[in-house]
């Protein structure tokens, strides 16, 4: 799909000729999925090695309204499977960072404390606190790594605060799909029952919903130019 700026005029006006190629109920669904998609809450993947995993945790994100998902790929690439994920990857922005240099995570964290992120790390080592005393005051990027090594040095160095799943059998640590759906089952019910202001702005509402139309029209890009043109 052509990704170019566009002003808000030219959003609304795409998005009213595109919703005509998709049933009204389809429309509707669409719409009510963005008013409970949120960016106070993002997830962070680092060198998650396993497809199975990797797209199990994108699947969550989606089920649990998490609109961006951060990938630092140092040692390993994203790899998802289709049939795990039903689509999720298509609805969520993703952003790699993937530069050779080995420095993904320092450019990660920078970017979203930048964003004014409060830098999580889901770690047992050394915690600060169990997930239940996590406040969500502030928009919180939640890091999780792999399951045999789990975060680097930098991130858990960088963190603003290291936070554990609490346990009670002789496990250490659950699977990282697992970890992410539990984490995001517990803040999700904290940020709705909040008064914060997490939910998208209708400048973001209406870009999502004309890229998710984008996706829901076959051949949209071909239907789009023929109707407004190469510009």
């Amino acid at each position: 799909m052509r990704i170019c700026a566009m002003s808000k005029e030219d959003t609304i006006e795409r998005i009213s000729y595109l919703r005509q190629f998709v049933t009204g109920k389809r429309y509707e669904i669409l719409r009510d999925i963005l008013n409970k998609r949120t960016r106070h809450l993002t997830v962070v993947l680092e060198d998650v090695n396993r497809p199975h995993n990797a797209s199990a945790v994108l699947r969550s994100c989606d089920c649990f309204g998490i609109q961006d998902v951060h990938v630092i790929e140092n040692k390993n690439k994203l790899d998802i499977s289709e049939r795990v994920t039903r689509g999720a990857e298509a609805r969520l922005t993703i952003k790699k960072y993937k530069e050779r240099d080995s420095k993904n995570a320092e450019r990660c964290i920078t970017s979203l404390k930048h964003d004014g992120y409060k830098i999580i790390a889901l770690t047992p080592h050394d915690p600060g606190c169990e997930l239940g005393e996590l406040r969500i005051d502030n928009k919180l990027a939640l890091f999780f790594g792999t399951e045999k090594v789990g975060l680097s040095d930098t991130v858990l160095k960088q963190a603003d605060e290291r936070v554990v799943i609490p346990m009670r059998g002789f496990t250490e640590s659950f699977n990282i799909s697992v970890s992410v759906a539990l984490v995001l089952f517990d803040l999700r019910i904290k940020l709705e029952a909040s008064s914060l202001h997490w939910k998208l702005s209708e400048s973001e509402k209406q870009l999502l919903m004309l890229e998710w139309l984008r996706n829901s029209v076959r051949e949209s890009e071909m239907i789009e130019g023929k109707y407004f043109g190469k510009g």
